[in-house]
């Protein structure tokens, strides 16, 4: 993804922008506000609606998505349109979650308790997975878009491989790749580190948790208990800190670096006094690192967001927003979200609310060309499933062939064996007639 750089001189190359965006539950006058992480200036709003929480995500560098609080639809802006709504994407019910993949080809969105999957490309609902109980309360990507984790109220954390969701048999519900159940109340938040499917997800729970878990083998990797319950968690890029928010304010910074290896522990604050960020006056609900970790984004429901230096403990800054904070991350500045004469690649489609498109009520997509190509040839070359069968009966019958030899070879073994089975019979009654004879010879 391009990002805009500040310009410097002496011909150095400057650092990228990076920006807050932050949502909360009022919006009176907006529905997101940008503003520049280091120096506090607001860049951008863009108004339309009420983000709800885990509801906010940037698409392909081209497009804000927002889950609107309580409502059943997805709002869409074009980065640079910031004051004219692009698109409302329908869904069946209260959008709960929300999140893209980083490869901008997925959007993915929590309705109660399924899980639906849109393609960017082409607006069709994919898939919809519902494999958690209750309403599903937050949803992220793995950083190279294979694998995504979702987490519910009814206590589940759900990791999906999302090659194994798009080719699952469409007459089998698709499983996740690992079931994590070690949560004992809903889950809050979730994170998903650097690499991949080799990634480490924290995840926060109202059971006063978080939980360290590994995406490759599933593991339990580390748990640790607080004495209140955790709203948000996040780690920064070198995953050497772990960031908690609290259910009373304040936010916890847990050192992976030292973890000495055991897998329960616990945060004693009175302890662990110079690991605490104090300041908020209501629960953290979320929480975002910069890029060279130095510097903490928090929200609240005290509604307010305060970024801190994450070494000293401070509050460098704290702006006040209209109401509770459902949002607040730290990104790096897409050149789209900057330029003003930049418009997206492609427009954004018609998103389908149900699986099969128009033939269950979807809209005719207007404005849109779709190409079916070899029309000409349909109906005279097999399908890929007939040609797959074709080539698994080949497979079956050289196989058959290649153990057994061939059903005349057959034939002529069970004949061979019969013929020994009848010999060794015969060579075991003469030994029995043999001992019997002599066993029972009278003696001289």
């Amino acid at each position: 993804m391009m990002t805009h750089v500040r310009g410097g001189g002496g011909g150095k190359m400057a650092a990228p922008m990076e920006v807050a965006v932050c949502t909360d539950s009022a919006a009176p006058m907006w529905s997101c506000i940008v503003w520049e992480l280091h120096s506090g200036a607001n860049l951008l709003t863009y108004r339309g609606g009420q983000a709800g929480p885990h509801g906010l995500a940037l698409l392909n560098g081209e497009y804000l998505l927002a889950a609107q609080l309580g409502k059943n639809y997805i709002s869409a802006w074009e980065l640079q349109r910031k004051d004219q709504l692009q698109q409302k994407i329908m869904c069946p019910g209260p959008v709960t979650c929300l999140t893209t993949s980083p490869n901008g080809l997925y959007v993915l969105a929590g309705v109660a308790e399924s899980i639906h999957l849109w393609e960017v490309s082409t607006g069709n609902l994919l898939v919809i997975l519902s494999r958690h109980y209750q309403d599903v309360s937050c949803l992220q990507f793995t950083g190279d878009s294979s694998h995504f984790i979702s987490g519910g109220k009814d206590c589940l954390v759900l990791a999906w491989s999302l090659c194994s969701v798009l080719q699952a048999d469409p007459s089998r519900i698709p499983a996740p790749r690992h079931v994590w159940s070690h949560h004992t109340l809903p889950i809050t938040d979730l994170h998903c580190g650097f690499g991949g499917p080799l990634a480490r997800v924290a995840t926060s729970s109202l059971d006063q948790t978080v939980k360290l878990w590994e995406v490759s083998s599933g593991e339990l990797l580390l748990s640790v208990l607080f004495d209140v319950s955790i709203m948000a968690v996040t780690m920064d890029l070198a995953e050497h800190h772990m960031f908690c928010g609290g259910s009373e304010g304040s936010i916890f910074q847990v050192d992976l670096f030292t973890w000495p290896g055991q897998r329960e522990r616990n945060f004693q604050p009175e302890q662990d006094a110079g690991k605490v960020f104090k300041g908020h006056r209501n629960q953290v609900t979320c929480l975002s690192v910069s890029t060279d970790g130095s510097v903490l984004l928090s929200g609240s429901h005290d509604e307010t967001v305060r970024l801190w230096d994450v070494q000293s403990k401070q509050c460098i800054r704290t702006v006040a927003l209209k109401g509770p904070v459902t949002n607040a991350t730290v990104l790096l500045a897409p050149v789209s979200m900057l330029s003003s004469d930049f418009r997206p690649s492609l427009p954004l489609p018609h998103f389908n609310k149900h699986l099969l498109g128009a033939e269950h009520g979807d809209e005719p997509r207007h404005g849109g060309l779709t190409l079916r190509l070899g029309l000409h040839q349909q109906g005279s070359e097999p399908s890929y499933l007939d040609r797959t069968e074709q080539l698994q009966a080949v497979l079956c019958s050289t196989m058959e062939k290649s153990v057994l030899g061939g059903q005349d070879q057959l034939r002529v073994r069970v004949t061979e064996l019969e013929d020994e089975v009848r010999n060794l019979r015969k060579i075991n009654r003469d030994l029995f007639d043999f001992s019997t004879r002599f066993i029972t010879r009278p003696a001289k």
